[in-house]
C-alpha cells in the first residue's frame, strides 16, 4: 500500500478531511487505509466484538466510544481477532489495553490513550452509522487512510486514482 496522508493532502485537499491529532498508535502497523464500519459504545466492547467476529476484508473499524478514558474497549484479544478476521485497522475514540500485545500484531490501532480495566458486557451501542468526534464525520462507506503523520478521511476510494 503506497501512499501518505501529506501526498493525499496535497493532491486531494478538497476532498478529505483531517482527522486532529489526538490519537496514538498501538498496533503493529503505523499505516493502514480501507473502508470505514462504525460502531458507538460507551464503556461496552459486546458490539465491537461482534463487528470484529466478520470478515473485515480490508476495512477499517472506526469504534466511537465518547472519548471515555475510564475503561478499554480493545485489547489484545479483539486486536488479534481484528487482524485474523482480515481488518486493516481499527480507531477507538477511547482506550485500548495489552499495548505489548497491540504491537506484535501487524494491523493499525489508533486510540486515545491506554486503560487496564476491560470494557462492560452489556450489547448496548449502534452500529453502521455516522459518528462525529475528532472534527470528522466517520460514515461507513467513506475511505481512511492512516500513516505516522496523521489520519484523513474521504468520501470515496483514493489510491486507484493515483500511479
Amino acid at each position: 500500500m503506497e501512499f501518505s496522508t501529506a501526498d493525499l493532502c496535497d493532491g486531494f485537499a478538497s476532498e478529505i478531511e483531517v482527522v486532529q491529532p489526538l490519537f496514538r498508535e498501538y498496533g503493529g502497523a503505523s499505516k493502514f487505509a480501507g473502508p470505514i464500519e462504525t460502531v458507538e459504545v460507551f464503556e461496552d466492547n459486546t458490539l465491537v466484538r461482534e463487528i470484529l467476529e466478520t470478515r473485515g476484508e480490508g476495512r477499517v473499524l472506526v469504534v466511537d466510544g465518547g472519548g471515555s478514558l475510564r475503561c478499554a474497549l480493545v485489547g489484545g484479544r479483539l486486536g488479534l481477532l481484528a487482524h485474523a478476521s482480515g481488518w486493516s485497522g481499527i480507531v477507538v475514540n477511547g482506550c485500548v489495553r495489552d499495548s505489548e500485545e497491540l504491537r506484535r500484531l501487524h494491523i493499525g490501532i489508533r486510540a486515545l490513550n491506554l486503560s487496564p480495566r476491560p470494557g462492560g458486557k452489556n450489547g448496548s451501542g449502534a452500529r453502521a452509522r455516522p459518528v462525529s468526534f475528532a472534527g470528522v464525520t466517520f460514515s461507513p462507506g467513506r475511505f481512511l487512510y492512516a500513516d505516522n503523520d496523521g489520519m484523513v478521511v474521504s468520501g470515496k476510494e483514493l489510491l486507484s486514482r493515483r500511479s
